[in-house]
């Protein structure tokens, strides 16, 4: 497999997994809420697989646990990200 095909399987799986975490986030009031503490898991593994081939913004935005921010970014809706406190 290509390097560019295995960044396009790995930003699949995160943009799958962001999907399901902001998904799980309103239900954990529920009785049986979604495992948030796996998902925060795969994200964790997921964002060791993001090396400085990706864009710097999405790397950013993974390391602060912006997990709402990096969804729209690969939604390709960046300019709905507001400006942070850390000013990026």
């Amino acid at each position: 497999m290509s390097t560019a095909s295995l960044r396009e399987e790995t930003v699949a799986r995160l943009a799958r997994t962001l999907d399901e975490y902001l998904a799980a986030v309103p239900r954990q009031k529920e009785p049986n809420p979604p495992d948030l503490l796996a998902l925060f898991t795969r994200l964790d593994a997921l964002e060791s697989e993001i090396d400085s081939s990706y864009p710097a913004q999405l790397r950013h935005y993974l390391h602060q646990k912006s997990y709402r921010k990096a969804h729209l970014f690969l939604q390709g809706r960046e300019a709905e990200n507001l400006q942070g406190n850390c000013g990026k």
